[in-house]
């Protein structure tokens, strides 16, 4: 049975506009399963112990949520809805909001959850599948581990996260003694006859298959949540009215890192890792979650 972890909250980063999928991906069900997977994911959460979570959301979606899947989830979850929104600024950056209309990214969209998160949480995307040992592995880190500067991920073998639709971008770990130290972004990893391959800095390179991936599984810890509010501070002091421009999770963890706020436990994920970039995509992904799902 699983240990219940009163203080660990999930935060599920749901905000994001869907443009390649062409639409909200966040609450398309899945075909055969008939739920979404965000739905999968929270139910995975519950089922290790975690009763709390927190979904930041555009507001296009909420009707839907609030209508059709919030009903669905575990009765004893308690569900908080926060809707991501651009204006969502310190009051001396305001005006920044005025010509914007994509997300600030990741970072901003966790920072919106500050409020909401009291002590540790599990940080993981709506469009991802992780599978259910991952959450596993999450409670029990933190029902080891009261260091409030010791964080983790869960991080897939690069293998299990290609795609057959063609090339795939991703974070590659460099993993010192089970510590995170760096992640690498590395575009159109795909697989040739001799062996795999990705691009680094515009430069192909041959990768080793068994290297770990990021996919947004973060346990943070209130540290993190501090650094970001700062460091989002002056990502806008910086900003130059570029309006692709974001701010990602994934670079202020590298910071706490690199100055040694947080350590950053990597467990190597047990389950397969699925998720949906294009509609066309949705029948394959469903089948494999289906097939897993059912042992």
């Amino acid at each position: 049975m699983a240990t219940e972890q009163n203080n660990l909250t999930l935060v599920v980063l749901a905000g994001g506009l869907g443009s390649r999928f062409g639409g909200n991906k966040q609450i398309t069900p899945l075909p055969k399963l008939e739920r979404t997977i965000m739905e999968l994911s929270i139910e995975d959460a519950f089922n290790a112990g975690i009763k709390q979570a927190v979904l930041i959301i555009n507001k296009s979606v909420r009707a839907e949520l609030e209508q059709t899947i919030l009903p669905r989830l575990p009765k004893t979850m308690h569900i908080t809805l926060i809707e991501q929104s651009i204006d969502m600024l310190p009051s001396e950056f305001k005006h920044l909001a005025e010509h914007r209309t994509k997300p600030w990214g990741t970072g901003h969209a966790l920072l919106c959850a500050k409020p909401y998160v009291n002590g540790p949480a599990v940080v993981i995307t709506a469009d991802d599948y992780y599978g259910p040992n991952a959450y596993k592995q999450m409670v029990e880190h933190f029902s080891q581990s009261k260091d409030a500067s010791s964080m983790a991920m869960v991080a897939f073998p690069i293998e299990k996260t290609l795609s057959e639709q063609g090339g795939v971008n991703r974070g590659i770990c460099e993993v010192e003694q089970q510590s995170l130290k760096k992640v690498t972004e590395t575009l159109n990893i795909h697989q040739t006859e001799y062996g795999l391959v990705g691009e680094i800095e515009g430069q192909l390179q041959s990768l080793d298959s068994h290297s770990l991936a990021s996919m947004t599984f973060w346990g943070i810890t209130p540290i993190l949540m501090a650094k970001l509010e700062n460091d989002f501070k002056k990502f806008l002091e910086a900003y130059d009215s570029d309006v692709k421009k974001e701010y990602y999770l994934p670079n202020c963890i590298q910071t706490c890192i690199e100055s040694e706020h947080v350590s950053v436990r990597v467990y190597s994920a047990v389950d397969f890792w699925f998720g949906v970039t294009f509609k066309e995509e949705l029948t394959s992904v469903a089948g494999k979650i289906y097939e897993h799902r059912q042992g």
